[in-house]
């Protein structure tokens, strides 16, 4: 089998071996081998890599990361760990939504004032974590 070198697998990648060096720290990764002192690891560090990158973005943190790799280093992913992670980026790609269509409004927003709009206010009100008054207007 032939190995990639640290330098080889950082270029396929674009993660630096100082990163690799420390996924391999924490037992993200392993290398398998040295070149003199360049690691050097298997194929499947690469679709490591992928996986360690994908959980990355949907905000699994890396303790949470190494658990979704079996004891032979193959990805393990736990399905109702997945389902909820997607429930709540669904309630966060929800909550954004709302922001931005409510910032989009304001600035565009027929009002003399921001302050004389009320879409605008509400944002402030949801901003500081005050409900609305009941008998408010606006």
């Amino acid at each position: 089998m032939e190995f990639l070198d640290i330098g080889t697998v950082a270029a396929r990648t674009g993660i630096p071996p100082s990163t690799l060096r420390y996924y391999e720290e924490l037992g993200l990764i392993g290398s398998v081998a040295r070149r003199g002192l360049r690691r050097q690891f298997e194929p499947l560090v690469i679709v490591q890599l992928a996986l360690i990158n994908l959980c990355k973005m949907a905000g699994f943190s890396l303790g949470d990361t190494a658990k979704m790799f079996g004891k032979d280093g193959r990805p393990d992913l736990s399905r109702p760990q997945l389902h909820e992670r997607a429930d709540a980026l669904d309630q966060q790609i929800s909550e954004l939504t709302t922001l931005r269509d409510a910032l989009r409004h304001v600035a565009d927003c027929p009002a003399p004032s921001h302050m004389e709009c009320a879409k605008f206010r509400r944002l402030l009100r949801m901003a500081a974590g005050r409900p609305r008054p009941a008998n408010a207007r606006g």
